[in-house]
């Protein structure tokens, strides 16, 4: 009985050593996760998009010249006339290229549909940025 009681602390003790060496190795080599900016995203990895978008929303909103836009916070992509998808094409088609994910992303964070128009053209375009 006696055998079978030194048995068991010197195996409880072996394990106490084995494990604390097992977690002074971990912070030997701690994981490093690559910080980006979220001009990294590219659209592949939706993570990158939700983190980035929640940063975002966290931030105070940016505008692009498009205040008068926020007149169509609400609206269904498919319900905007002619005339009001063509206020969403003169702020798209007067922002530089690099601009319209971040501006895309202002209208979500504003409550506004970007029109079913316009929205292949806006993937075309942060696609090819």
């Amino acid at each position: 009985m006696l055998y079978l009681v030194l048995i068991l602390i010197v195996g409880t003790l072996i394990a106490a050593i084995i494990g604390l060496i097992s977690s002074h190795k971990g912070e030997e080599n701690p994981i490093h996760i690559p910080e980006g900016s979220c001009a990294t995203c590219n659209g592949v990895n939706d993570l990158c998009e939700q983190t980035c978008t929640m940063i975002q929303s966290t931030k105070e909103i940016e505008y692009f010249n498009d205040e008068e836009l926020d007149a169509y916070k609400g609206r269904l992509s498919d319900q905007y006339t002619d005339e009001e998808v063509a206020a969403f094409s003169e702020v798209l088609y007067t922002m530089n290229q690099n601009e319209v994910k971040d501006w895309n992303r202002s209208l979500i964070l504003r409550g506004i549909n970007l029109p079913d128009q316009l929205k292949d053209e806006v993937i075309l375009l942060i696609s090819n940025n």
